[in-house]
């Protein structure tokens, strides 16, 4: 359970199991933040500097608010508002260019109610829907 999440099954160097050569998290960032632009864009459709202002204040200052009693305090992370723009950029960036993915998926029934990325489900986005209005709205959040 401790292992780190690997994009790929690229073996270990030796002596270095628990190891991964690749992090997913270094590629498309924190998961915690990734999944707050996930939810915000796609629950309420929240623009990427209103996200950005909403994290800021939630993951801003580690020492502000409660954190559940079981996590560990190394899992508490913060995030610099220059740290949570770059990332939101990135997870712009990925989602939009993702979307001829979903878009070509077999017809089937939604399952589920709490909101869902299938074409068939709640989410409706043109499969050539670009990013770049996104990513330029993104670009007025401060540094």
């Amino acid at each position: 359970m401790a292992t780190e999440i690997s994009p790929e099954l690229i073996p270990a160097k030796a002596g270095e199991k628990d190891k991964p050569t690749q992090k997913t998290a270094d590629k498309v960032g924190p998961y915690e933040l990734q999944d707050f632009n996930l939810y915000y864009l796609t629950r309420f459709g929240f623009k990427p500097s209103k996200i950005a202002f909403l994290a800021r204040h939630a993951w801003g200052d580690r020492s502000r608010g409660s954190w559940p009693p079981l996590m560990q305090e190394t899992d508490r992370n913060e995030y610099s508002l220059a740290l949570i723009k770059h990332w939101m950029t990135e997870f712009l960036g990925r989602f939009f260019r993702s979307q001829f993915k979903r878009s070509v998926a077999v017809n089937g029934p939604k399952v589920g109610s709490g909101g869902s990325l299938s074409p068939r489900g709640d989410w409706r986005a043109p499969s050539d829907a670009e990013a770049r209005a996104r990513l330029d709205e993104a670009g007025s959040v401060p540094e």
